[in-house]
């Protein structure tokens, strides 16, 4: 842990912890934890490589926000964050403090991190889609005492916005407005001293908290998860060891660094071992593409769609370069085991399968560990499994057991399912005061997932996802998965996306319907769908029995469905 003299009272007084002091000890004296903290390792990052590139702006930044894109080396981003540091210090800023972030993937975001930390201040991330509902509540429930945000983005007035609610605003932009404090006023020697001084006072613990990320809000009001130093840190190098990037990596980021796809897949990875990393935002195919092209992009993560999308239509990669990408992380939704194939025996691209959740662990699917893709696609590593070795260092730490939805008992046999429950040093320390009504926590200690697997393979050491306990449907007393469906409709003829959403039936009680995206110029019938799942001899009881033609499925900004959008459209044509 760094340690240095007591800063002054008013800050530290606001410090807030993520885990008992016990179980920090254990982490560390186990080796689980590290000393370093996020600041710190930005700083050996500097030290190591100070010229090299470190990060660029998305390609498009100017449509979105109308600022010019640029790329930073270490140094330059270094700099940079000092003085948003400074700035931020000199109004206001102090350890303790939680302050809302509402910016787009960019070099802001970026060093604005990077600033909020070095002042022992923590970040609460947000999509820059939200608007003054979702942000008001946010900043109320983590006391935020600032917003940062950009003055305009993509025809919003986001700083305008911002002052609607009752806290300082900071923004970037050339036309921030009368009530907020722009980011770019320059700061001089005098800020950067103030600073210097108070930075050598603070005393900074690995599980001190960092962020307060949110629970995607799919299906109910979300939930806030504190993270620290030390369980970002540990997730980090869970996926690290799948991902192997160097210092010479190319990372291409696409989802928003908001919670665990944002940072857990690319800004703590590319922290721990350098490296380049490009922005990207909001998601467009062409522009992605001509980012991998652009900067020979090494590492990127795409949705299963878009793998697929991009596999089976061969006139769209010819027209781009992806000769330089080596490994793409996916998950999110059930991976076609043809798709992760395809790319690895085409494409000579490995797809590493990946399966995490804001509060919990990453499960990751290396190729080290399933050379088979199709193996790779169906089933994640059940970590601690007696007698077996994992690439990544956290299934050496990770307990994990499946409980039985209806009885509670244990699952051991091969083909049984049940809830995953995980506890281990990257599993958070509980949801945020007053945004949970449940403890998330068995009476052993487990988080609870309400994730349902099956545990596969030779001697259970494998584990498929079956899907999440509130998303089953119930069709005459049969549970059906929805997950499972989709992963197999996925690799039906003509089908480019899909979602499967159960609706009411008065004798049933639900029935299943399938919400698909055609391919361009295909033409998909239920009977189509059927004829698919019968020859794979799938149960008659989870067959659809209806079928809505739809031009995309609605998704946040990480790309998971947002079933209950789906689900209302089926309720609004009710009779």
């Amino acid at each position: 842990m760094a340690e240095s003299p007591t800063p002054t009272a008013d800050s530290d007084s606001r410090v807030r912890t993520c885990h008992p002091a016990d179980t920090v000890r254990e982490y560390l004296e186990r080796g689980w934890w590290q000393p370093e903290t996020l600041p710190e390792l930005f700083q050996h990052r500097v030290d190591a490589a100070p010229d090299a590139p470190a990060v660029t702006d998305p390609a498009n930044l100017a449509d979105l926000t109308g600022a010019r894109p640029r790329t930073l080396s270490w140094r330059e981003l270094d700099e940079h964050s000092i003085d948003l540091a400074a700035l931020l210090y000199r109004n206001g800023i102090r350890q303790g403090d939680t302050v809302a972030v509402l910016l787009p993937n960019s070099v802001a975001l970026t060093a604005t991190y990077f600033a909020l930390w070095r002042l022992g201040a923590v970040a609460t991330p947000m999509p820059a889609s939200y608007r003054r509902h979702e942000l008001s509540g946010i900043v109320d429930a983590a006391e935020a005492t600032a917003i940062i945000t950009v003055d305009a983005m993509s025809g919003r007035q986001l700083a305008s916005e911002a002052l609607t609610v009752e806290c300082t605003v900071f923004a970037f932009g050339a036309s921030v407005p009368e009530g907020a404090i722009a980011l770019d006023d320059p700061v001089d020697a005098a800020d950067r001293e103030r600073l210097s001084d108070y930075a050598r006072a603070l005393k900074i613990s690995v599980n001190d908290r960092v962020t307060i990320c949110w629970t995607s809000g799919t299906e109910a009001a979300p939930k806030g998860i504190p993270r620290c130093h030390g369980d970002w840190l540990a997730m980090a190098w869970g996926v690290q060891d799948g991902l192997h990037l160097t210092a010479e990596s190319v990372l291409l980021n696409p989802f928003p660094m908001v919670n665990m796809a944002g940072f857990a897949a690319s800004l703590l990875p590319w922290l721990l071992t350098g490296g380049h990393l490009v922005q990207h935002h909001p998601l467009d195919l062409p522009v992605f593409l001509g980012q991998i092209a652009r900067h020979r992009v090494t590492h990127t993560s795409m949705p299963p769609a878009l793998l697929t999308m991009l596999l089976h239509n061969e006139q769209l990669r010819a027209s781009v370069d992806l000769s330089s990408l080596r490994r793409v992380g996916s998950g999110g939704a059930p991976l076609p085991p043809s798709v992760v194939r395809g790319w690895q025996e085409r494409l000579g691209i490995e797809v590493l399968n990946f399966f995490g959740s804001n509060e919990g662990v990453c499960l990751m699917g290396a190729p080290v560990d399933f050379p088979d893709p199709d193996t790779r696609a169906r089933y994640l590593p059940r970590y601690g499994a007696p007698g077996v070795r994992w690439a990544t260092r956290l299934a050496e730490s990770t307990r994990v057991k499946l409980v039985d939805v209806v009885t509670g008992a244990t699952v051991t046999e091969v083909g049984g399912a049940g809830e995953l429950r995980l506890a281990g040093p990257a599993v958070f320390g509980g949801y945020l005061p007053g945004t949970a009504t449940a403890e998330p926590f068995d009476e052993d200690g487990f988080l609870c997932s309400g994730d349902v697997f099956e545990l596969c393979g030779p001697d259970g050491r494998y584990l498929r996802f079956v899907d999440r306990i509130k998303e089953i449907i119930i069709r005459g007393g049969m549970n059906i998965a929805p997950a499972e469906i989709e992963g197999l409709l996925a690799d039906a003829p003509g089908v480019a996306d899909v979602a499967v959403i159960g609706y009411p039936d008065p004798v049933l009680g639900e029935k299943c319907c399938a919400f698909v995206v055609p391919a361009p110029g295909a033409t998909v019938t239920l009977h189509d769908l059927v004829e698919h799942l019968r020859a794979r001899e799938v149960a008659s009881f989870k067959l659809p029995e209806r079928l809505e033609i739809v031009e995309s499925l609605p998704r946040n900004p990480v790309g998971k469905l947002l079933r209950r959008e789906l689900r209302a459209t089926l309720l609004d044509d009710r009779p």
